[in-house]
C-alpha cells in the first residue's frame, strides 16, 4: 500500500513540475510598470525556433537533459529539437539514439520497452535529427543507447509540453 502512495507521489510531482516548466517564461511581464507607454499588450507570433538538445554539449552521455529543459523552456508548438550526436566510432561502444517513451512511468524508470526509436546512431551526426512538436502533448525523450544505461546512469532523458502560443510584450 505504501508503494502505490509513493508512486501516487511521484507522478503528482512530476506533473507539477511539467506544467511549472511548460509555462514558466523568464520574461514575462504584463507591461503595467511601463512609465513611457502606459500600458502593453501581448502580440501572438507564430514563428517556430529550432532548438539544439543540450546546446553546446548536444546529445551526450553524462549531460543532465532534465535541468537543461527545464533551464532552456519553455517549448512550444511546431518548434523543432535538434539531436546532434557523435556517430559510432566502432562496435564496442553504444551508440546514442533517440526514443519517444510512450508515458511518464516509461520516463521514470526508461522502460524502453513499448518506446519508439525515432533516431538511431547513424541520424545524430552533422546537421542532427529534427523532431517537430507538432501535438500539444507531453513528450518523453531518452537515449536508447546500453539498453537504457545512457538513460538510467547518463541522465540522457528529458521531457516537454509545449505552450500553445508564443507571447511577447
Amino acid at each position: 500500500m505504501g508503494l502505490k502512495y509513493t508512486q501516487g507521489f511521484l507522478l503528482l510531482v512530476l506533473c507539477a513540475s511539467m506544467l511549472g516548466v511548460s509555462v514558466a517564461n523568464r520574461n514575462w511581464q504584463y507591461g503595467w510598470n511601463s512609465p513611457k507607454h502606459g500600458h502593453r499588450h501581448p502580440k501572438y507570433t507564430d514563428t517556430p525556433k529550432k532548438i539544439v538538445v543540450g546546446g553546446s554539449a548536444n546529445w551526450t552521455f553524462g549531460f543532465d537533459y532534465t535541468v537543461w529543459a527545464f533551464r532552456n523552456g519553455p517549448f512550444y508548438l511546431n518548434d523543432t529539437l535538434v539531436f546532434k550526436y557523435d556517430l559510432p566510432k566502432d562496435n564496442s561502444t553504444h551508440p546514442h539514439s533517440v526514443y519517444l517513451l510512450p508515458d511518464l512511468w516509461s520516463f521514470l524508470t526508461c522502460n524502453l520497452t513499448e518506446a519508439v526509436m525515432i533516431a538511431d546512431g547513424s541520424q545524430g551526426g552533422g546537421n542532427g535529427f529534427e523532431f517537430v512538436l507538432n501535438k500539444w502533448q507531453p513528450y518523453f525523450f531518452a537515449c536508447g543507447g546500453g539498453e537504457g544505461i545512457h538513460c538510467n546512469l547518463g541522465k540522457m532523458k528529458f521531457y516537454v509540453l509545449p505552450l500553445l502560443r508564443r507571447w511577447h510584450y
